[in-house]
């Protein structure tokens, strides 16, 4: 008898694991309608990332906060870059993706040897606690990430402004993160020390 990762035995393989047949031609998407029925069953894990310039000595110099149109209540907001983590998906992989995706291709990203995040969000679909989205049920793995190339903002990303850690956490831009991002990066901000 043979016991498989995760689970029992199986008296045929598993669907998808082996059989290529099963797989959609871009694995770990789902259509808006399996989307929706799978964030009113479970949690969904997100990668959030706040793009951060260093000096040479690794000080946190300027904050990169983007300007999207927001998905939950139709205004423009700031955001960090942020993302779901794809069925099959590495962490570093998908902090990658949502980078280049939020990003742009040319801001090089320096990720460290080994992914751990400095925060852990869990947003809830009503209004209690300190993170809201009312999509869904979510964990968010948050990662604070120094970027050196230039940045030009993609997808439905407008634009991102570079601002002082101070100038981050300030009443203006605080207002402007929805969910309660404002308690996260000041939290992120923390984690690095620039605050």
């Amino acid at each position: 008898m043979t016991m498989e990762a995760f689970g029992d035995e199986f008296g045929e393989e598993p669907t998808g694991w082996n059989n290529a047949d099963a797989w959609d031609v871009q694995p770990g998407w789902m259509s808006d309608e399996e989307l929706a029925a799978t964030r009113g069953r479970v949690p969904m894990l997100y990668v959030e990332a706040l793009p951060v310039r260093v000096d040479a000595g690794g000080a946190v110099t300027s904050v990169g906060l983007l300007l999207r149109g927001s998905s939950t209540t139709g205004r423009i907001a700031r955001s960090l870059v942020s993302g779901r983590v794809l069925h099959g998906e590495q962490l570093r992989d998908a902090l990658m993706r949502n980078l280049e995706k939020d990003l742009g291709p040319t801001a090089f990203p320096v990720l460290p040897t080994a992914i751990t995040p400095a925060a852990v969000a869990e947003y809830f679909p009503w209004p209690t606690g300190r993170f809201h989205d009312p999509r869904q049920h979510a964990v968010s793995l948050a990662f604070v990430v120094p970027v050196t190339g230039e940045c030009h903002p993609r997808q439905d990303a407008l634009e991102i402004s570079w601002v002082t850690p101070e100038e981050a956490v300030s009443e203006g831009f605080a207002e402007e993160l929805e969910g309660g991002r404002a308690s996260l990066l000041k939290q992120l901000l923390h984690h690095v020390g620039a605050i």
